[in-house]
């Protein structure tokens, strides 16, 4: 029976990162894809906050195909018949060190997977691990197909809906409310017109969050950010609220909606769509992270829940690259007591812990609880968009104050009902 000392189950950041580090330690390391390439079946938005692991791999970040760094926020609400946008343009983001920039998974993951072959890492794509394998206990290794290849240590990066994860016994019985489904389109337009249509800067993009009437009053929202020559277009709408909707909506419907809607309708004139992606992505936050170690095996990336959704900022990429780079100095120390019990890999949770990674997962814990209100998607969109409106429109008569007016609308529409909600939002 074939055997490595570390077996990485998934070829997306958290894999790439705990794989291209071992294999620079001289660790032998097998990582085993399930798509035809590194980055086929990631559906993420497109953003790295790059300031929390800059120093976990910091030979890598100049020559990685970066897109754009994001020199632009925009948070749009959206109502039935009116938007609002909110529009941050900073200095401090056009600085070096550029905080965050946007990428195109597909080309970033594949660069990356060549890294970590070149490190010594053996990739094997389109192969699917079916099982584990077990003795006295632990985990020993992967099934995959007819194969049996034993392990020292098992990394599970597979993603959200993780058998590895599962088949350990990791992860309790997971609930639709902690799922949402992601939907993403690529549309090609020329470098010139994306910076012209943003007001954009060379190398500079702009980042744009949605939240409102474009998801039926669903939990989600949508998303786009400026590439190169791309850009990246979607939305992402809670499974526990699909399945509840009456009558049903698609949410492929959602997006072309969303499309055709003046606020992106002309962002996207003449472009064209070459790539579409759906998957699921976690939204149970702190509270549905599994357990992350046990005898011979290690939980990183998605496979951990490690999404962070406040409604302002959604994050994921620099926890998959940080747990998987945890993962692997705690692997590193394990072969160097050639102990791979639990007790030794409860490192793991230690670099964890003492990372920003479990502290941001810790300290914005009550975010997905506070986004479960359904009016944060319904009513109070629409109360902005209306209350606005009211404040700039001038009539026939006297126009009223406009502290006056603000707060009359308010409490036409929400009652006091918001003030306890608001207590909610601050614990966020």
């Amino acid at each position: 029976m074939e055997k490595f000392e570390v077996i990485v189950v998934g070829g997306g950041l958290a894999g790439l990162s705990a794989a291209y580090t071992l294999a620079k330690e001289g660790v032998e390391v097998l990582l085993i894809e399930r798509g035809d390439f590194s980055g086929a079946k990631n559906v993420t938005g497109g953003r790295l906050y790059l300031n929390p692991v800059r120093s976990l791999l910091p030979e890598l970040w100049a020559e990685a195909p970066l897109e754009r760094y994001v020199g632009q926020e925009t948070i749009t609400i959206m109502g039935e018949a009116a938007s609002v946008s909110i529009k941050l343009s900073s200095e401090s983001f056009r600085n070096e060190p550029r905080h965050s920039y946007t990428i195109l998974r597909s080309k970033f993951d594949q660069w990356f997977a060549e890294r970590a072959a070149e490190a010594g890492a053996m990739l094997v794509t389109k192969q699917k691990v079916d099982d584990l394998i077990w003795e006295d206990g632990k985990v020993a290794g992967i099934v995959s197909g007819e194969d049996r290849i034993q392990a020292n240590v098992v990394v599970a990066a597979d993603g959200i809906m993780s058998l590895t994860t599962e088949r350990a016994h990791l992860r309790e019985e997971q609930k639709p409310r902690d799922f949402a489904v992601g939907i993403k389109e690529i549309i090609e337009l020329p470098a010139k017109t994306i910076e012209e249509r943003f007001n954009l800067g060379d190398g500079e993009g702009a980042a744009q969050m949605f939240m409102g009437s474009l998801t039926k009053g669903m939990f989600g929202g949508g998303f786009l950010y400026t590439n190169r020559e791309s850009l990246s277009l979607g939305l992402v709408v809670g499974v526990a609220d699909l399945m509840a909707k009456k009558p049903p909506v698609e949410a492929p419907e959602l997006l072309e909606e969303f499309k055709s809607s003046k606020e992106i309708a002309p962002l996207i004139r003449g472009g064209e769509t070459v790539e579409y992606s759906a998957h699921v992505i976690g939204e149970g936050g702190y509270k549905a992270t599994p357990r992350l170690y046990s005898d011979g095996i290690l939980v990183t990336g998605d496979a951990a829940g490690l999404n962070l959704n406040t409604g302002i900022t959604v994050r994921g990429m620099e926890f998959a690259i940080a747990s998987g780079v945890f993962a692997a100095r705690t692997i590193k120390l394990a072969k160097e007591a050639n102990d791979f019990s639990r007790t030794s890999l409860a490192h793991y949770q230690e670099l964890m812990q003492d990372s920003f990674v479990l502290k941001d997962m810790r300290t914005f814990r009550d975010a997905p609880s506070f986004l479960e209100n359904p009016r944060l998607f319904s009513l109070y969109p629409q109360v902005v968009c209306e209350t606005l409106e009211k404040l700039m429109t001038i009539g026939e008569g006297p126009k009223g104050k406009l502290s006056s007016t603000a707060m009359r609308e308010i409490r036409r529409k929400l009652g006091w009902s918001w003030l306890n909600e608001l207590r909610g939002a601050l614990k966020i």
